[in-house]
């Protein structure tokens, strides 16, 4: 199966090697644009690489302590050992399912070299930037073997891949959906799966890339099946390309096979965690009608982009890590005028890649929609195609806006073969469209917030007269994603090695209730005690306590084992600075007077005893 550049021929028929100075220039040209991906992405991260420790993603600080803590987990992994998919340390005394999070296993052990030496922070953005760049060049690698020879063109659709709107919007805390590089590597893998005579090999590599992209981003990785399979089909089924992929159906089907059991052996255990280990759940934590793309957002700019910052602003996503689409009028066009200028070029085998092309970003754009036509800011009562997918495995976990995510790709494959195929009078034309439609989505350096420090009481060790290894202790408020700092200070000292301490609650996705069949929610299940100081921190509520509240408390205690609670100098959250000192008033009133240590105040507490009645 070909998608726009021949199949290469059989080996009798291979041409001679190229000479020393064409393998040169191709070289040059790779280094070339692996510089300049590295260069695009180093400044879409500067604001955050100013001050690594204390500049965070400004529109997702909680996305952000939890993927340090995940890395951080990694150096724990390797130092202690542990299960990758389940954790105790966070949610005392339930523990996480890490395989129903995005713990991207492989990347928390890849980097715990790094991890150890420069902190779980460096790791973060070095992650971030080389994703980034990476699925650039990978696009643009991609894109130069199977779609188009020409190397320009080649890299302009790669950076239009690897810094599209949704990818930069993505860049707001999420480390899994910024790899954007798996995409084109599976579907590197599967395309050359039509080679008949090596079915089996490639089979197996399918199958190790396929575990590699789950353990990194599993829903991408659904996604990109999906694509790859809508692709194929359709490709398969026009009719000039019907011959050739009945011949290559029975090894391409064999391929498969070998793909599934390699992939089924790997992901076995992570798998079963998945869908039936303790603490997971059913769909997500997050609204999925709420997380549909508006269809205006096609047509939209996107905050981090040059058209918005020139004023043409909008408020069409749930939020500005979620804008998914948001191309721009003028790229929709290029996209439009694109596709009939290839129609009325091609013959029947290029008209048979283009349909299937559409074929398949139509439904993935009709999937973002979500269950009902949202329109401008108004959701519609139109009922859509995902108002049946919703009720399916895979898809109740799914958020429909990121479906539009398949589209970056099948723009940038159109692109390439628009920009290699522009002749003539038309080149010059075409050239002023692309300056017309890329530069309004250009992006602008990721926005950053100021957090607060790590206390000396925890980077100095001093919580160690408190607790024993493997104790629970707290920072208030309780982690939660809106106040993630006491997950940030466990993950340092993970980070650094030696004894650890464990915390109740956290940042994750978690069951609702009991079992399995529970709805996903974002965090542990609340109980009075963690709430109580979650109103105080966010709204500043002072609570009018009595001897029932403090028995709650004492109940709560008892069963999260806690020995302390500390209150750092400076407390931070999505939006800054907290109410410390309705933390403080709410905390003492329960519990005493605290002891200073460091730089916080310290409450001690036995467990079943405290706090006492008054």
């Amino acid at each position: 199966m070909s998608v726009v550049v021949p199949a290469p021929a059989s080996s009798a028929d291979q041409p001679a090697p190229p000479d020393a100075r064409a393998a040169t220039r191709r070289w040059r040209a790779h280094l070339s644009m692996a510089l300049a991906a590295l260069l695009l992405g180093v400044y879409v991260v500067s604001r955050l690489w100013q001050d690594p420790f204390q500049h965070a993603v400004g529109d997702n600080v909680g996305d952000q302590a939890f993927f340090e803590w995940v890395l951080a987990y990694g150096v724990h992994l390797v130092q202690h050992g542990g299960d990758p998919f389940f954790t105790d340390l966070m949610n005392v005394p339930d523990g996480v399912n890490l395989a129903a999070n995005t713990s991207i296993t492989v990347y928390s052990i890849l980097f715990a070299p790094l991890t150890m030496l420069a902190g779980p922070q460096i790791s973060f953005l070095t992650i971030l930037t080389l994703n980034l760049a990476g699925s650039a060049f990978a696009w643009y690698l991609f894109l130069g073997r199977w779609v188009t020879r020409n190397r320009a063109a080649a890299a302009l659709a790669g950076l239009f891949c690897g810094f599209a709107p949704g990818f930069i919007s993505h860049a707001n805390g999420h480390l899994n959906w910024t790899s954007g590089w798996i995409a084109p590597v599976v579907l590197w893998q599967l395309f050359r799966m039509r080679d008949t005579k090596r079915w089996l090999r490639h089979g197996l590599l399918l199958g190790v890339l396929l575990a590699l992209g789950f353990s990194i981003a599993a829903e991408g990785l659904f996604f990109t099946a999906l694509a790859g399979g809508t692709f194929v089909v359709a490709w398969g089924l026009a009719r000039v390309n019907r011959a050739e992929a009945r011949a290559a159906l029975p090894k391409f089907a064999a391929g498969l096979g070998v793909t599934a059991v390699v992939a089924g052996a790997l992901l076995a255990y992570p798998l079963y965690m998945h869908f039936a280990g303790p603490q997971t759940f059913k769909g997500t934590g997050f609204n999925q009608r709420h997380y549909s793309e508006d269809l205006i957002s096609y047509f939209a700019f996107a905050e981090r982009s040059l058209g918005s910052w020139a004023g043409f602003d909008n408020d069409f996503a749930a939020n500005p890590t979620e804008e998914t689409s948001f191309f721009g009028v003028p790229m929709m066009l290029l996209i439009v005028a694109s596709l009939v200028m290839l129609w009325r070029r091609a013959d029947e085998r290029r008209r048979a890649t283009l349909r299937a092309l559409m074929v398949t970003g139509g439904l993935f754009l009709l999937v973002s929609l979500g269950p009902r036509l949202r329109l401008a800011g108004h959701e519609t009562d139109i009922p859509l195609l995902y108002g049946i997918l919703q009720h399916l495995p895979l898809f109740d976990s799914a958020l429909p806006a990121r479906f539009a995510l398949v589209l970056v790709g099948v723009f940038g494959v159109i692109l390439a073969m628009a920009t290699d195929q522009a002749s003539g009078h038309s080149r010059p034309l075409f050239a002023m469209g692309l300056v017309i439609a890329l530069v309004p989505i250009f992006p602008l350096p990721l926005h950053y917030r100021h957090r607060a420090p790590e206390p000396r009481f925890i980077a100095d060790g001093t919580w160690k007269r408190y607790v024993n290894d493997g104790g629970v202790i707290s920072a208030l408020p309780f982690a939660i994603n809106v106040a993630a700092d006491g997950q940030r200070w466990q993950a340092y000292t993970m980070a650094r090695g030696g004894e650890l301490f464990r915390i109740p609650d956290g940042y994750f996705l978690g069951p609702d209730v009991e079992g399995a069949e529970g709805k996903g929610r974002i965090g542990a299940r609340p109980r009075a005690t963690d709430w109580m100081f979650l109103r105080a921190a966010l709204y500043g509520y002072l609570a009018d306590l009595d001897n029932a509240d403090r028995a709650t408390a004492r109940a709560d205690f008892q069963r999260w084992d806690v020995r302390a609670l500390f209150l750092p100098d400076d407390i931070t959250g999505p939006q800054g600075p907290l109410f410390r000192s309705a933390l403080e008033i709410t905390a003492t009133d329960l519990l005493g007077e605290p002891e200073r240590v460091d730089d916080v105040l310290v409450w001690r507490i036995r467990p079943g005893v405290d706090p006492v009645d008054r």
